[in-house]
């Protein structure tokens, strides 16, 4: 097994890795194709913009997954929220005939999002490598 890759920024060194997965408002089936190339296109320059990469993107007709690296400066919230509303505003643009069969009005994201940690370890060997530490005596 190879060991995560780490970054440096600043004074820290980490390896944060995030799952991201953004569902269709209404769950409508209305994503195509070029409209997920177009997708991972603006979310990885939305995430190179914030100082992350995207690591892996797929999707299908009511939802996108993405696997992204974040700095630890970053606020999560904020930064998903940028990037569905630029992402959702650039597709509404680019693919409004398709999307004005679905929406009356300007929309494509669903308000709520799942987010999760992931990389590294384990979180039962990691709780086992702390509890396994030498404590000082006295």
């Amino acid at each position: 097994m190879s060991k995560p890759a780490l970054n440096t920024l600043h004074h820290c060194v980490y390896g944060l890795n995030y799952h991201l997965v953004l569902v269709t408002k209404y769950r409508k089936r209305c994503l195509t194709a070029p409209m997920l190339e177009s997708f991972e296109s603006q979310a990885r320059e939305r995430c190179e913009a914030w100082g992350g990469r995207l690591i892996e993107m797929n999707g299908e007709a009511d939802h996108v997954h993405l696997l992204i690296e974040l700095p630890p400066s970053i606020a999560l919230a904020d930064f998903v929220n940028a990037l569905k509303t630029g992402t959702s505003r650039r597709l509404r643009n680019e693919f409004r005939e398709h999307l004005d069969r679905y929406y009356s009005k300007p929309t494509l994201w669903s308000r709520s999002y799942c987010i999760l940690s992931c990389g590294g370890a384990p979180l039962e060997i990691i709780q086992q490598y702390i509890q396994q530490q030498a404590r000082p005596e006295s």
